[in-house]
C-alpha cells in the first residue's frame, strides 16, 4: 500500500533525515501536498516531489487524497495541526512531539484517543542503530544497566537554530527531554525520583546555559543505593569565538555501565563496549538510516490492525520528568515521580 501524505512544516531535519527517507521509501509514501511557513520553500519541495503547495494546513489535512499527515515542524503553528488531523481522522507522524506545551499535552492525548487515529512520535535516539544494538547487548552480554552518563554540548549551529526559534533555553530543554526519553528506553522502566541543577551566566561575554539532571531508577521497595542512576547534562557554554574548543575531548553521547561490562555509544551508529573478554568495536553504518526506520514503523502502524499510540505516552512522561526537574531546581530538593 502506498500511503498518500501531506507535509506540515519542513523543519531543520528535512534535508538530513526526512527528505532522504521519503525518497528511499517512495514505494510506500507519496507526497501529495506541502504546507510550511515559507511559501517559497513549500513550492520548491512540492515541485521536487510532484506535489502541490498549499497555503493552509487545515485545507490540506482535509483533502480526500491524503491518508496521513507528517508534522515535521511546529515552530509556527504549535500542536494545532495534530488536533486538526484528529478532527479529520488522519494518522499523524509527529517529528517534534516534545515541543508541545505542558498544558496542551493532556488535551492532545485525549483527542488522539477519542479520534482513534494512529499516532507516532519521532524519537530518533531510541531507534538509532547503536541504541538498538546496545539493547541487544544488555539482554545478552552486558546485563542490566547500573549507571548511565549522558551529556550533550550544543554547537554554534544549534544555537543559530535556537535563535531562529526564539529561545535557546527552549531548544535545550527539548533536547533534554529527548535525553530523558533515551535513558528511560535504555533502562527499560520509569525513574522514581529526580534532582536537578541549572546555571545561566556569562562565559566569554556570551550568555550560557547548563542543566544537569539526576534520575533514580530504583524500583519501589528496592534499596535506593541499588537501583540504576542516570546522570544527564546539556548546555551551550562555549562562545562561537572559541570554535576550536567545541570538538575538543567531546564525551561519548551515552556511557552505560552494566553488571557485566560498559558501553560507549555515539549516534547514530558507533558502539564500543568492554567485558571480561576485552574491547569490542562495532560500526553499524550498513543499517538503514534512522529516518527510514521510523517512517517504516509509521507505515506499519497505519496499515496494521493494531493501533499504535504509545509514543505519545513516552513523550508525555519525558515532559513530566523535565517539569519535575524544573520544580527540583526551584525548590532545591529531590522530587518523587509517579506515573500511575
Amino acid at each position: 500500500m502506498k500511503m498518500r501524505v501531506g507535509l506540515v512544516g519542513l523543519g531543520h531535519a528535512w534535508e538530513s533525515r526526512h527528505c532522504p527517507a521519503l525518497r528511499a521509501l517512495s514505494d510506500r509514501f507519496q507526497i501529495v501536498a506541502v504546507c510550511s511557513e515559507v511559501a517559497r520553500r513549500s513550492d520548491s519541495v512540492a515541485q521536487e516531489f510532484n506535489a502541490v503547495s498549499v497555503d493552509g494546513f487545515r485545507v490540506m489535512i482535509e483533502r480526500e487524497d491524503i491518508d496521513a499527515v507528517l508534522v515535521l515542524s511546529t515552530d509556527w503553528v504549535g500542536p494545532i495541526p495534530i488536533l486538526a488531523a484528529c478532527d479529520a481522522g488522519k494518522a499523524v507522524y509527529a517529528a517534534a512531539p516534545l515541543d508541545i506545551e505542558a498544558g496542551l499535552v493532556e488535551e492532545i492525548r485525549r483527542r488522539v484517543d477519542q479520534s482513534g487515529i494512529a499516532f507516532m512520535a519521532e524519537l530518533p535516539r531510541r531507534h538509532a542503530p547503536a541504541t538498538l544494538r546496545l539493547k541487544e547487548l544488555i539482554a545478552t552480554r552486558l546485563g542490566p544497566p547500573r549507571l548511565l552518563f549522558c551529556h550533550e554540548r550544543q554547537t554554534c549551529e544549534d544555537r543559530v537554530v535556537a535563535g531562529r526559534r526564539g529561545s535557546t533555553r527552549q531548544v535545550a530543554l527539548r533536547n533534554l527531554m529527548e535525553l530523558v526519553d533515551w535513558c528511560r528506553y535504555v533502562v527499560g522502566h520509569d525513574p522514581t525520583s529526580v534532582i536537578a541543577a541549572r546555571n545561566q551566566s556569562l562565559v566569554g561575554n556570551t550568555s550560557s546555559f547548563y542543566e544537569s539532571v539526576s534520575l533514580d531508577f530504583s524500583r519501589p521497595g528496592e534499596p535506593a543505593e541499588e537501583g540504576p542512576i542516570a546522570q544527564l547534562s546539556i548546555g551551550h557554554y562555549l562562545p562561537a569565538k572559541w570554535r576550536e574548543a567545541l570538538p575538543f575531548r567531546r564525551p561519548a553521547s551515552l556511557q552505560v555501565c552494566c553488571e557485566k561490562g560498559i558501553a560507549f555509544l555515539d549516534l547514530p551508529s558507533t558502539l564500543i563496549w568492554f567485558d571480561d573478554a576485552g574491547q569490542h568495536s562495532e560500526s553499524l553504518e550498513q543499517e538503514r538510516p534512522v529516518g527510514e526506520q521510523l517512517l517504516m514503523q509509521f507505515h506499519r502502524a497505519v496499515t496494521s490492525l493494531i493501533r499504535k499510540t504509545c509514543d505519545i505516552e513516552d513523550a508525555y512522561k519525558a515532559l513530566r520528568i523535565v517539569m519535575a526537574a524544573d520544580e527540583s531546581i526551584t525548590d532545591q530538593r529531590r522530587i518523587k515521580l509517579s506515573f500511575d
